[in-house]
């Protein structure tokens, strides 16, 4: 069994960085193997895939977010971030994330406002 965590401030203020991050804990069979993605689902929308990162260090964004969105990992802690710039009110969201296309985490609700 796998279970992913999200963790990070749900109040961001505008034009302030978005940071998050998961923790993938249980099964560490697949820690050798990384497919680890980013995705929100902003209020009366559908889900919006923000990026990934696989294998080494590649990194592959939503053309919409590249210019914003950074992707990176901390292997031994089985941990990956997600840090979008310049946080609008167009970027409240439900964040979640995934492991190996299977795996999600509960979602985050994070809200841009001041």
């Amino acid at each position: 069994q796998v279970q992913l965590q999200e963790s990070g401030p749900g109040l961001v203020k505008p034009s302030q960085t978005l940071s998050l991050t998961c923790t993938i804990s249980g099964d560490s069979t697949k820690s050798n193997s990384f497919y680890w993605s980013w995705i929100r689902q902003a209020p009366g929308k559908g889900l919006e895939w923000i990026g990934y990162i696989i294998g080494g260090e590649d990194t592959y964004y939503n053309p919409s977010l590249k210019s914003r969105a950074s992707i990176s990992r901390d292997t031994s802690k089985m941990q990956f971030t997600l840090q979008l710039n310049s946080a609008t009110p167009e970027d409240t969201a439900v964040y979640y994330c995934n492991a190996w296309g299977v795996y999600w985490g509960q979602g985050t609700q994070v809200t841009v406002s001041s």
